[in-house]
């Protein structure tokens, strides 16, 4: 087997000013060496980081300050919101005396959001939970208009804190108690309190869970239920195992496909149950198909960097297949942060002259990062510099430190929704194959995750025309490979909005998917599932930029799943069919080590 590429040295005090792929290490001497004082410093916040979840007091306090004085020195403003105020209990007033009415229907003056589920039971509708529901809705309208639009204050700090208003609203919502919520109500009514009896147990459970590692439910076991498309790993370094999954079809395309996904979660999102199998279809469609399945680091593998996960991940990745099936071009897929790396390393190689991609398929993966959606209310210059001595201190970015952060942004349903079914109405979570990947999460290397954080979302320097790699700065312009992106209506992590964005910065001949559902949903959408549609549009070099609503307002909705529009578009620029590879190439040092899917998808 061909040897690792040796990690690239740290930066010392004498180095020039570092490029993102050359950052210093959170760990290295050069972090602290202006004072041994500063190693306190760290370890204090890092101490309270871990109290706070990573969320930092600094930044929390920073967006109320700004609110409060811009508040404060606007009396208009606040005569505005009294007078809404004062309009909003009318609409109150009316609503609740005609709700009290025999035989009169009341319209609701306030709405819940599209996303929020809470009060969709038909009680909600009848007073006086109807009267209830309504009171909670108009003081969560009120408080939102409140920290919207203050002239002179910063937009992050407006977001932020009407997220932290929402989020402290969330945990008064008359859905959240057995007396004013009427589905909870009726739930323990046919159960004669039965229900409450199955929350306790489904409350006990959880916090054993939590204490200690439970097998996955049965049914779904990776391995041999879920990540069980057929292959073999054919290449294993410290950051990741190749798997080349094995041949489905008589004959194949010449051209093999490179799927790297992301390593915040588990490869499997690609490789869920073979129903929904995106790599299991697509080898059945008759691709070679290989997959990166990354390490889940430990506090030793603090070190790794951006440029590791491109140079002896991605780039390390594509040798071994161009040794596997030489003297053929490669389609490589990126999804998620997979296709922001991949993204960077397409560019790399336009740079410098490499022509190896036949094809890049960006799956939900963001290459602008100026407008990435909820995400950046964690991201300001305080909040990372929190999240880097965190890392610092422990290594890694623990995961439940990061899902934290994804459930907040859908606390109303993930978090008070789920425990109301769970514990009050005493509702088992059923399990499911998104489910249990979705729990089967991965730390964050201290310098990677830092220089991610840092580089692309603070400071936005890939599209911006400021990420170097190797000393010398890359452009997606430089990009001639032929794309297929693809966005998701629902994206609350990469919003197709700003997936989209990728239009501004390439001039290749480019496809545009923007499918229905969220990040995963959107992804995994197989042909045969219900509910699905999906919109595509052509954009051909030298075409006028049109921008994401009017694009989206002329390509019509198309029922069922996007996956054969990428699998005919990847046909169309690939070879006559002809037999498939080997498994590997043992001459070449890349000799089947395990069967798929390796044992890096197994560690914990």
């Amino acid at each position: 087997m061909a040897d690792p590429v040796p990690m690239r040295p740290r930066a010392t005090p004498e180095s020039p000013r570092p490029t993102i792929s050359d950052l210093p290490t959170q760990h290295s001497p050069d972090d602290s060496c202006e004072h041994p004082h500063m190693n306190m410093d760290r370890s204090i916040r890092a101490a309270m980081a871990r109290v706070t979840n990573g969320v930092s007091p600094f930044a929390t306090a920073q967006a109320w300050t700004d609110w409060a004085m811009h508040l404060a020195r606007a009396p208009g403003r606040q005569l505005e919101l009294a007078e809404r105020a004062v309009s909003s209990a009318q609409k109150l007033w009316g609503f609740t005396l005609q709700s009290m009415m025999p035989g009169e229907t009341a319209q609701p003056p306030f709405v819940a959001r599209r996303q929020d589920h809470r009060f969709t039971h038909a009680g909600w509708t009848k007073p006086p939970f109807s009267i209830l529901q309504q009171h909670f809705l108009a003081t969560q309208d009120w408080w939102d208009h409140a920290a919207s639009d203050l002239r002179g204050m910063r937009d992050k700090n407006a977001d932020r804190t009407r997220f932290m208003l929402r989020q402290a609203l969330d945990t008064v919502s008359p859905s959240n108690f057995a007396p004013t919520n009427p589905e909870i109500l009726e739930s323990l009514q046919e159960t004669g309190g039965g229900a409450l009896l199955k929350g306790a147990q489904n409350l006990g459970r959880d916090v054993l869970q939590e204490m200690s590692q439970t097998p996955p439910p049965e049914g779904y076991v990776v391995g041999e239920d879920l990540a069980c498309t057929p292959g073999q790993v054919v290449y294993r370094n410290d950051i990741f195992e190749l798997i080349q999954y094995s041949p489905q079809t008589e004959t194949v395309h010449p051209e093999p496909v490179l799927v790297v996904p992301a390593w915040i979660m588990k490869y499997y999102i690609l490789d869920l149950s073979p129903h929904n199998s995106l790599i299991n279809w697509l080898v059945g469609q008759g691709f070679t198909v290989f997959a990166m399945s990354w390490c889940n680091p430990t506090a030793a593998q603090a070190d790794l960097s951006l440029a590791d996960y491109r140079e002896r991940g991605v780039m390390t990745a594509l040798e071994a297949v161009n040794a596997i099936v030489p003297d053929r071009k490669v389609h490589a897929c990126g999804y998620c942060l997979g296709g922001t790396i991949l993204s960077i390393a397409a560019s790399a190689m336009a740079r410098d002259g490499d022509d190896r991609l036949a094809s890049i398929t960006l799956l939900a993966a963001q290459t602008d990062f100026a407008q990435a959606g909820e995400l950046l209310l964690f991201v300001d210059e305080s909040q990372v510099a929190f999240l880097e001595d965190m890392m610092w201190d422990q290594g890694y970015l623990d995961p439940e430190q990061m899902t934290g952060a994804f459930k907040a942004l859908r606390a109303e349903d993930l978090v008070w929704t789920r425990a109301v079914r769970r514990y009050l109405m005493g509702e088992a979570d059923m399990p499911t194959d998104m489910g249990v990947w979705n729990a089967d999460a991965t730390r964050m290397p201290a310098r990677m995750h830092g220089e991610y954080l840092r580089g692309l979302f603070l400071e936005n320097r890939l599209s911006a025309g400021r990420f170097a790699v190797d000393g010398r700065v890359i452009a997606l312009k430089d990009i001639k490979a032929p794309l297929f992106v693809v966005g998701t209506e629902e994206d609350h992590i990469a919003p197709w909005r700003s997936v989209y964005k990728i239009k501004l910065f390439t001039d290749a001949d480019l496809r545009f998917v923007l499918s229905n559902k969220g990040h995963n949903g959107g992804i995994v959408s197989e042909p045969g599932h219900r509910g699905r549609h999906y919109r595509i549009g052509h954009r051909a070099p030298g075409a006028l930029y049109s921008d994401p609503d009017t694009w989206a307002e002329r390509q019509p909705p198309q029922e069922g799943s996007w996956w054969p529009e990428w699998s005919g578009w990847l046909a169309e620029r690939s070879g006559a069919r002809t037999t498939p590879p080997a498994m590997g190439a043992p001459g070449a040092g890349y000799v089947p080590l395990a069967p798929a899917p390796g044992t890096y998808v197994h560690q914990r």
